[in-house]
């Protein structure tokens, strides 16, 4: 009889512990949302919004108010790259299990939006702590409008190649 046996009164002489069979869950998995593309693609209108709006507070040089544009756009770009991530590519990574050139593809973006990402978060914190001289003026110009364009690439090929991709299973 074990310890716990001797001390508690059990009439087991066995000293082994038996462990009920417990079946195993089913695999977790993101369900589809038809809603999903929709609010993604408020997401990027939202961004675009965003980003335009520090556009125009550096046409108009009012570089001290871009600080706080910078963090509000950042904060709301991560929301919607983690609601890509946990829902949009988990869901489509299960749904493409058989369709090996879509999966790639799928693969192929989201590795590119990371190096994306990567870039937009730091060009936030270049400039976030910045007080702008001419000099730092000048490359978050050159800085803005490169970012810009990756994105709104980025925005418009997903929305036309990647989002189709999302359907009921």
């Amino acid at each position: 009889m074990g310890i716990f046996g001797k001390l508690f009164g059990s009439k087991t002489t066995d000293d082994t512990l038996t462990v009920p069979s417990v079946p195993l869950s089913p695999v977790r998995t993101i369900g589809y949302d038809a809603g999903l593309v929709g609010s993604l693609k408020h997401d990027h209108a939202e961004l675009v919004a965003l980003y335009q709006r520090i556009g125009q507070l550096q046409q108009a040089g009012r570089y001290a108010e871009i600080r706080a544009e910078l963090v509000n756009f950042k904060t709301r770009f991560e929301a919607h790259l983690l609601t890509e991530n946990v829902r949009f590519y988990t869901y489509l990574e299960q749904s493409l299990t058989t369709d090996a050139h879509n999966a790639e593809l799928m693969r192929d973006f989201r590795r590119e939006m990371n190096t994306i990402a990567r870039g937009v978060v730091d060009f936030v914190k270049r400039y976030q702590p910045v007080a702008f001289d001419d000099a730092q003026r000048a490359q978050f110009a050159e800085d803005y409008k490169a970012i810009g364009g990756l994105l709104s690439q980025r925005i418009e090929r997903e929305e036309s190649n990647l989002y189709p991709l999302y359907q009921p299973g």
